[in-house]
């Protein structure tokens, strides 16, 4: 079977087209897996309509106070959601770290492609703190 048939191909995210041949630039396997598990992150549960139960619930945690319990929910709710939409991978763990300052929070999943039996790490940024490098002008 061929890798790259089981791994799948699919547009690259966001769509981006090909100065050469204006020819839409395609994602192929650990890639698009990649790829798949960033939207997955991004896209809140019930957010599209014909899809109800695709996404993941990581904005409802973006204004709590991040203990180890809270953790242990984001962990469970990141390996659900991959377990039930990302057929093509096993989750082996998922890891939370936090930057020095407290403004990322950072998700590692370590995962293994069920047909080539590789394993792979994906670090998703969950939360960042925004508009901290702003100058006010007068």
């Amino acid at each position: 079977m061929n890798e790259s048939r089981f791994l799948g191909t699919g547009w690259s995210f966001p769509p981006v087209f090909d100065n050469a041949n204006y020819q839409l630039q395609l994602s192929l396997g650990e890639s698009n897996i990649n790829q798949s598990i960033d939207l997955l992150m991004k896209t809140p549960k019930g957010s599209r309509s014909l899809m109800p139960n695709y996404g993941c619930d990581l904005f409802r945690y973006i204004f709590c106070r991040l203990d180890a319990t809270l953790q242990d929910e984001i962990i469970q709710s990141v390996k659900t959601t991959l377990l039930n939409s990302e057929p093509r991978i096993s989750v082996e763990t998922v890891d939370i770290s936090l930057s020095e300052d407290g403004s990322v929070a950072t998700l590692c999943i370590a995962y293994k492609i069920k047909q080539t039996n590789t394993r792979h790490n994906h670090v998703f940024p969950f939360s960042l703190l925004e508009g901290t490098n702003l100058q006010v002008s007068l």
